[in-house]
């Protein structure tokens, strides 16, 4: 006991003491699972030759993505070419990160850009309405 009338617990006693205290900010953790026959949020089962087969066509798209970004840094190809007509593993890549990697377009410019052209951060080269993509374009010299 100490002045105040509050038991203190001893040294090793501790662990039921927190279970007790009120925590708003974990309900979620304490609230039960509701307990269904479906679960709507799992993927559903792949086989491992399906798996594999994934990885490396993900593998691929990045490094094909990867190249690409390089020779636009480089010059080799131009953005325009690229934003006309996108390969097909550029599709589902962010136009942030691809105009990115045009020379002298680093994050604030092309952050910017896709502001000025009225586009998500989050969108996709093949999710660019033609509207988008006509912009984007005029904005690049076309």
């Amino acid at each position: 006991m100490t002045a105040a009338g509050l038991a203190v617990p001893e040294k090793g006693q501790l662990a039921g003491v927190f279970d007790v205290l009120p925590r708003p900010w974990a309900s979620h953790i304490l609230s039960p699972v509701p307990s269904t026959s479906k679960q709507f949020n799992t993927a559903p089962a792949r086989s491992l030759h399906q798996r594999m087969d994934a990885l490396n066509r993900a593998n691929m798209v990045r490094s094909q993505r990867a190249a690409l970004k390089a020779e636009l840094k480089r010059g080799g190809v131009g953005i325009r070419d690229v934003l006309a007509a996108p390969p097909e593993y550029l599709l589902t890549a962010k136009v942030l990160d691809v105009l990115m990697a045009a020379p002298k377009c680093g994050r604030v410019k092309s952050a910017k850009i896709i502001e000025q052209c009225r586009i998500s951060p989050s969108k996709t080269v093949g999710g660019l309405s033609d509207r988008q993509r006509t912009e984007l374009l005029a904005f690049f010299g076309g």
